[in-house]
């Protein structure tokens, strides 16, 4: 016999989805317009939002250049793990999302 697993609701699956996107650059900001009623996608929304505001860095030589690689590396970590339905605190971009009341 099959061991079956829990199916998700069509709902949860949604948010998995929309709270991965909202680590897409810009469509942070979209995420938290029409999901701010989520509080799964509102989480990943911010975190997402301090990302892509760390990505601007990335402009300048060398330095900014690293910073980049690590907001990229964060943004495509992120993105999984939302997917996966999990709610990852990235570290110190976190704590700052943390401080965004919306």
């Amino acid at each position: 016999m099959e061991e079956q697993k829990p199916v998700k609701p069509a709902g949860a699956q949604d948010s998995n989805l929309m709270a991965a996107l909202s680590y897409v650059w810009v469509l942070s900001i979209i995420m938290l317009i029409l999901k701010k009623d989520d509080e799964f996608v509102k989480f990943h929304a911010k975190q997402g939002l301090i990302l892509f505001l760390f990505s601007f860095v990335g402009v300048i030589p060398f330095i900014g250049w690293a910073v980049w690689i690590v907001v990229v590396i964060a943004m495509v970590f992120g993105f999984i793990k939302a997917l996966s339905g999990e709610r990852f605190k990235v570290p110190l971009v976190g704590d700052l999302a943390e401080k965004i009341h919306i």
